[in-house]
Order: structure tokens, then sequence, then C-alpha cells
């Protein structure tokens, strides 16, 4: 695309918001979409026929095109609707005891760590929590914090691949061969990865994994995917028991059979992803490399502008983000809630983005993101208005 208003034009997004929160919820271009609603019309035109005839291969096709984009075998795959339905599927497909502990960080999204605290409760086993430090300066200290709190009894970790609160990218794959060595299964959460970062799934040699489709991957909303490595898919069951336990067919996996039908809802979002894969890998000359590059390197120039204006330190390396970066508060708005300060970016300046507390200081942080439809002149905008608010 050749300039920044055609790229603009191609997602839906409301002009007069500066929309800085990608990250959360993700943003789907408009040609998705419509690829999305001819899928629905041919649904609606005919439900038995799709359902019957058309919906499994249309279903197979997106999974074989996800899986080669995120480094995996299709039989490992399946589709689930966030990566909170996937990390829930293999807790509550586990069993453990009370001398069971599960290992996890601090730094662990809230509903990820809320399934957790469930499965704790009601099979006794203890939820152990590594303290990973923010402000860091290295990967490496992560993997410290991660490995010292492992002990006999650690069945399982649940990692972040990307940070929701601190948007740091989490060394995956050293993490998960560490903790293969002491016998540590892996649940990773990849809620933000596809799209954001490469993702080789046989090279990370996770033991679980999930990830979004509809955050950087651009997918509609409702399109996920959990990987489970073949040796344990007979243990991992979908929260929904359906047809597919039963299924005399023979020639799917039973985790896959299960997975893929657990009652009549709408698919399309699933066969959407290799529309997404395509469309988002064909807005610069270099593909999706470019593209992480270029949002990289945006979200970096982001977070220097504010840290400036607000005359606060990066709180950790440039190698340690993706398409996300947090810069701390200043103490002059520790004593305000987030809410109060997010309400007022967007109510009174159109400003959209993330504000988020922290349990030590610092107490409160603004998360940005950066996707091709952003410029710089939106988070030179953010820091003037932050300046403003701390004056």
């Amino acid at each position: 695309m050749d300039s920044r208003l055609s790229i603009t034009d191609l997602w839906p997004l409301d002009s007069a918001v500066t929309f800085l929160n990608h990250g959360s919820f993700g943003a789907c271009p408009k040609q998705v979409l419509e690829f999305q609603q001819r899928l629905r019309s041919q649904l609606e035109q005919e439900p038995l026929r799709f359902f019957g005839r058309e919906w499994e291969p249309l279903l197979d096709d997106a999974r074989s095109k996800l899986a080669a984009f995120v480094g995996a075998d299709v039989q490992d795959l399946v589709f689930v609707p966030n990566a909170t339905t996937g990390v829930n599927s293999v807790l509550r497909s586990l069993t453990f005891s009370p001398e069971d502990e599960i290992l996890t960080t601090n730094h662990e999204y809230n509903a990820c760590r809320n399934a957790l605290d469930f499965i704790a409760s009601r099979t006794g086993a203890r939820v152990v929590v590594a303290k990973v430090p923010f402000p860091i300066d290295s990967p490496q200290q992560v993997i410290a914090a991660v490995i010292e709190r492992v002990s006999p009894k650690t069945r399982l970790a649940l990692l972040d691949h990307v940070t929701s609160q601190t948007g740091l990218i989490f060394p995956i794959q050293e993490l998960a061969k560490e903790l293969q060595q002491r016998g540590v299964d892996t649940l990773i959460d990849g809620a933000h990865a596809p799209g954001m970062i490469p993702l080789d799934l046989r090279e990370i040699g996770a033991t679980y994994y999930t990830g979004n489709c509809h955050k950087w991957l651009c997918a509609p909303k409702g399109a996920a995917f959990l990987y489970v490595r073949r040796d344990k898919q007979s243990e991992i069951r979908p929260l929904t028991i359906s047809h597919g336990t039963n299924s005399p067919r023979t020639d799917k996996s039973r985790f896959q059979l299960e997975f893929d039908w657990t009652g009549t809802d709408d698919p399309t979002a699933y066969m959407c992803v290799p529309e997404a894969i395509a469309f988002m890998g064909s807005l610069l000359p270099g593909g999706w490399r470019e593209l992480r590059q270029q949002n990289h390197q945006l979200v970096l120039q982001g977070r220097q502008l504010i840290c400036e204006a607000l005359e606060v330190q990066p709180p950790c390396p440039e190698e340690m983000i993706g398409s996300m970066a947090v810069v701390p508060m200043p103490a002059t708005l520790e004593k305000r809630d987030f809410m109060s300060i997010h309400d007022e970016l967007f109510d009174k300046f159109g400003i959209q983005v993330q504000v988020m507390p922290w349990p030590e200081k610092p107490r409160l942080l603004v998360r940005i993101s950066a996707q091709i439809y952003n410029t710089l002149e939106q988070y030179e905008y953010l820091a003037k208005v932050l300046k403003g608010l701390c004056c």
C-alpha cells in the first residue's frame, strides 16, 4: 500500500478515535469481515448442506493453513473460540491431587490465573507463583525466577508467551526446555503471539500451546487454536462433550473429532483465518516479516516519545517487546484510579489506550499497541495528553 490513508481505510475503525489498543481485542479488516459475511450467507442459504457437506472441508483447510503459519503439524491443532478456552480445556482435562504444584508467574493473565485457582480449589493442588521482576533487565531474569520455584511436586507450568499487563515477550522456548528437563509439562498462553512474533511450535517444544487469531492475526472475533503434543492428546477433552466422543470415524483422531464439533455455533471465524493470514501478509512487500518488524519499530518509537514526555525510563529492553509496550506512569498519578484515567483519555481526548494497575511500583502502567494502521503522530498526541494529566 502506498499511503497511510489507504491502509487506514482497510479497517472499519472509528476515525474520530485515536485507537492505540489493538492488543486487547484486535481489529478485523473490512476484507476479512466481508469474506466472513459471504460464508455466513452460504451457511444460511442451506444450513443442512453447509454443516453436512461444506463445513468440515472448510475447517480442515483453515487448520492446514494455520498449522503452516504457526509451525505445527495439522494433526496437533484444533480450533477453540479464544485462548482462555484453550487454557481451561487443558486444565479441566488434567488430574491433580493435593500433592501437586502448578507453577505460574505474577505476570499471568487474570482470567487464566482465575482458572488455576478454580482447579486448585477443586483438587487441592497448590498454585506456586514465580515473581518475575518489573521493570526488568533481561530475559534471563524470567528463566531464573521460574526455575527457582520448581520443586519435585511441580506438575505443570502455565506461562504467558507475551504478557498482557506488562507486554513482555517471555523466553518460552528456553523455559519449555528447562522445565522439560525437570519433568514439568508446559501450558503456554500465547494469546498475543500469533501475528506479533514468529512462531514455530515444533521448535518451542511446549506440551500445550494456545493462541488467539483475532488479535495480531486480525481474524474475526471467536478464532483461536489449541496445540497439544501428540502423546498428550488422548488426555485433553473439550469443555463441551458432544458427538465426537462416540463417533465411529477412524479417519481423524478422537482429539480432533471432539474439538471440531462441540455443538451448533457459527464456525465462520475459524474459516476466515486463511483469509486474514493472506490479507495481512499482502500489505507490505516483505509480507509478514516486514509487517512484524514495522510494528515493532513503531511501538518502540511510541514508547520513547511517551517516556520522554513523562520523564520515566523504559521498563524493559527492546528485545523483550513485540508490538506492545508498557510505560510506567509517574508517581504524581499513583493515587488516581486506573479506570478514571482510561475514561478521561477516551471521553475527553478520544484516545483508546490500555491503562492498568500494577501491585508494586510503578503502580500504574499505560500499554500502547502498534498495528499497521497506527501513525507516529498518534503516539505524539498521547504523549502530550499524558504529560498534561501529570501536570
